[in-house]
């Protein structure tokens, strides 16, 4: 039977395993069993040498580039990272999830782009893992797991929240019972038996918990319990020094994963086609289509709250940042093509701000709270400031349609010749920028 560490590294298994690894200093010693088994791994594919980790570092980062390639890659082989579900080596894995979750805590804040890929493929690898076991198995390992992490002897559904918030599980799913989560059959027997008199019990066990919802919570547990982890270890570095092999690795990480993602995200404005394609870069006003350019020069009382919430914080935003958003399928946030937040901070808010200003009356003279609204329109919650720690919050606000434009801010649509055919501002904008930048330069 695969051992518990294999899906839950946090477990007391794996606490243990940590403390009999002993010295750092031998993440870059090559590793004979691991090179064995990565490849004897039943469908490893090995084309070269350098798809084999030879060490519990080389091991890290293999299973940073898996994250990253099972995000972003569009033609990913799985083939090529087949051993991250070998339980053979259980053992090196549970190490070096410790010691990512270290070095990414001392290098990155905790809801960086950085934690968020480690800790959301750390989700994905339970879910796969768990999939390659036989039923038996699989059903004993989630019943121990889950009995471990059960906090005095219950799953509170408010542990839950984070999980219902993606809607990948519903409330009214879950048996609750006295703020308790039934999952166990034994629980559910107990509770729920003498109910049914014309079905079995058991079959109704399976019918409404059954192994997916618990296979779901199991890995969104543990997911939670990196993030508070990650953040534990966090504060901790403040107060204690960290081992330098940690550090040298937390400094390889800030140069790895961007290197890495960047081989996958363009951040192109389209997918070709009579208007080419438009990289993401400084904001250019000549290029703005009307609505923008005169919510820009200032609205009137009448309209000033969508304009400069709705409409132009999406607009600047995604047209500086991430102009490709209507030809892409990705889910993306701010910290994705920003990750210090330095462009956000320096040149969407600025920009925001100032037509907030060029108001009349001005819109934060009377109406401040609407600096929140911005906030929460680009992602990082209902606050004053961004701050990387609350992104996710809320969701990064797409820009209106010319339709809505058109519904809910008539005075700003004044269509030109550049509006012809289009069906977004971004659009236009995209349109217009390609075009500018095709005329030859004015000699100085």
């Amino acid at each position: 039977m695969a051992e518990i560490s294999y899906i839950n590294p946090l477990s007391n298994e794996g606490r243990e395993i940590i403390k009999d690894y002993g010295d750092l200093n031998q993440l870059e010693r090559e590793d004979e069993y691991l090179i064995e088994e990565v490849i004897h791994t039943t469908n490893q594919k090995i084309s070269d040498d350098s798809l084999i980790p030879k060490s519990y570092k080389d091991l890290a980062f293999k299973r940073m580039q898996w994250a990253i390639e099972k995000k972003n890659n569009k033609k990913y082989n799985q083939n090529e990272f087949e051993f991250l579900l070998n339980d053979a080596i259980f053992k090196q894995d549970v190490v070096i999830f410790h010691v990512l979750c270290q070095a990414i805590a001392i290098q990155f804040n905790t809801g960086s782009r950085e934690a968020r890929l480690f800790i959301e493929s750390q989700g994905v690898l339970i879910q796969e893992r768990l999939a390659k076991l036989t039923p038996a198995t699989r059903e004993e390992i989630i019943d121990e797991i889950l009995d471990e992490i059960k906090t005095d002897g219950s799953i509170k559904w408010s542990s839950l929240k984070d999980v219902i918030a993606t809607k990948k599980l519903k409330l009214s799913e879950l048996l609750i019972q006295d703020g308790d989560i039934i999952l166990q059959q034994d629980e559910f027997l107990n509770n729920y038996a003498d109910e049914f008199t014309d079905r079995s019990p058991d079959r109704m066990y399976n019918i409404l918990v059954g192994d997916s919802v618990k296979e779901l919570i199991l890995s969104r547990l543990i997911m939670q319990k990196t993030e508070e982890y990650i953040a534990r270890i966090k504060e901790m570095s403040k107060r204690v020094e960290m081992h330098p092999e940690i550090v040298k690795l937390s400094e390889e990480l800030k140069e790895f994963i961007p290197e890495e993602i960047s081989k996958y995200n363009q951040y192109y404005a389209g997918s070709g086609g009579i208007y080419g394609t438009v990289q993401a870069g400084k904001l250019i006003p000549e290029a703005f289509p009307p609505c923008i350019e005169n919510t820009v020069n200032g609205v009137s009382s009448g309209g000033r709250n969508d304009a400069i919430v709705l409409l132009l914080t999406s607009f600047a935003s995604y047209a500086r940042l991430y102009p490709r958003i209507f030809a892409s399928d990705e889910t993306i946030k701010v910290s994705d093509v920003d990750p210090d937040l330095t462009i956000t901070q320096n040149e969407i808010l600025p920009l925001i701000f100032d037509a907030a200003d060029n108001c009349t009356p001005p819109l934060f003279e009377d109406q401040p709270q609407e600096k929140v609204n911005i906030i929460s329109k680009l992602g990082f919650g209902m606050h004053s400031e961004i701050d990387i720690n609350h992104e996710g919050e809320t969701t990064w606000y797409t820009p209106m349609s010319c339709e809505k434009i058109k519904i809910h801010l008539p005075q700003l649509c004044k269509p030109d010749g550049s509006c012809k055919g289009i069906n977004n501002p971004l659009s236009c904008y995209g349109r217009k920028k390609f075009q500018l930048d095709k005329q030859p330069k004015k000699e100085e």
